[in-house]
């Protein structure tokens, strides 16, 4: 076998495959740090305005980070050139789809139950409108980094970093919508959300990191 063959055939030999691995975990990193800002912020924001969608939102970037964490472990130390921990890290993240889905379903029943209605807040206007702008630009790279590495994991995390960022849109439509009585647009998009949670965590277990 010639050295390029054994280089296509193993891309984890490429030096461009090891700076695609070295960026993943750095924007992972960086996820991090902001989704434990953006959480902090939200629950604040959510309880000073009696919000449950803020606090909803702010505990959902709990489980998103979740999957950050994981790609960071992933891509450190011997695991970067290592199959199984693909393998586990895939799955791993495929779970925290999974976690999230229900999550979505219950807080959208608990919210309908008890009457709850998306409510203004300054600082929870400012958090969401940041992820609305920063989740997607991340989301994408992060993506296109899953692809190129043949990593589920990675396309997985940016993928709940998009639906992070439709999350955010749909707490800043409910605000504005709520005032013109379409109170149930928050919950559907939840709803929405949640179904595509459950297909993209059945996406990532069985290691489907094509972009859609």
């Amino acid at each position: 076998m010639v050295p390029d063959q054994r280089i296509h055939e193993h891309p984890a030999a490429s030096a461009a495959w090891l700076r695609d691995a070295r960026a993943a975990r750095s924007l992972s990193v960086a996820t991090l740090a902001w989704l434990g800002v953006e959480s902090t912020l939200g629950l604040a924001a959510g309880l000073a305005a009696h919000s449950v969608a803020l606090i909803g939102w702010g505990l959902a970037a709990l489980v998103e980070a979740a999957a950050s964490l994981i790609v960071v472990w992933r891509f450190t130390g011997a695991r970067t050139l290592s199959p199984s921990a693909e393998i586990t890290a895939r799955r791993a993240v495929a779970l925290s789809f999974w976690l999230l889905a229900p999550y979505l379903v219950i807080h959208v029943a608990h919210d309908l139950d008890h009457g709850h209605r998306a409510v203004p807040s300054v600082l929870g206007i400012v958090v969401t409108s940041f992820s609305l702008v920063s989740m997607p630009v991340l989301g994408l790279v992060k993506r296109r980094l899953g692809a190129r590495l043949a990593s589920a994991a990675t396309s997985g995390e940016g993928t709940q970093n998009l639906i992070c960022a439709i999350m955010a849109a749909g707490v800043l439509a409910g605000l504005w919508l709520n005032t013109l009585g379409w109170w149930w647009v928050d919950p559907a998009v939840a709803v929405a959300l949640a179904a595509v949670a459950v297909r993209e965590g059945k996406r990532a277990w069985h290691g489907d990191n094509c972009c859609h």
